[in-house]
């Protein structure tokens, strides 16, 4: 990769970003628990309290110091996914209730 497709890449993605974070902020705070989350992939889904429609929830979205796992009670807003913008995900991800009877891993840790 050029130095200028990397540098335009990274302002590409930081405009998406601060456009997430623009959407996200006037939306309100909900609640639903990790259906599955997979550190590897850097993905997982989240199904919502009024809902039975699975949220897609990205590793750079999950705010704390755990990885999250299925059973994991989570607050989050919704964002819309580009281009279209007719579906949403969550964002702004904490994990308030962790799963009873599971390990929890840090991110930090190699095998979590």
């Amino acid at each position: 990769m050029l130095p200028t497709e990397s540098a335009a890449f990274k302002i590409g993605y930081l405009f998406f970003s601060l456009d997430r974070s623009r959407s996200a902020a006037d939306n309100p705070q909900k609640t639903g628990v990790i259906a599955e989350f997979c550190k590897k992939r850097g993905h997982g889904f989240i199904t919502p309290d009024e809902s039975p429609d699975r949220l897609f929830v990205h590793v750079s979205d999950v705010e704390g110091e755990y990885v999250p796992m299925a059973g994991d009670h989570v607050t989050y807003k919704e964002c819309p996914i580009p281009p279209k913008r007719s579906k949403v995900q969550a964002v702004e991800v904490i994990i308030t209730h962790l799963a009873p009877g599971t390990k929890h891993h840090r991110w930090e840790d190699p095998d979590g």
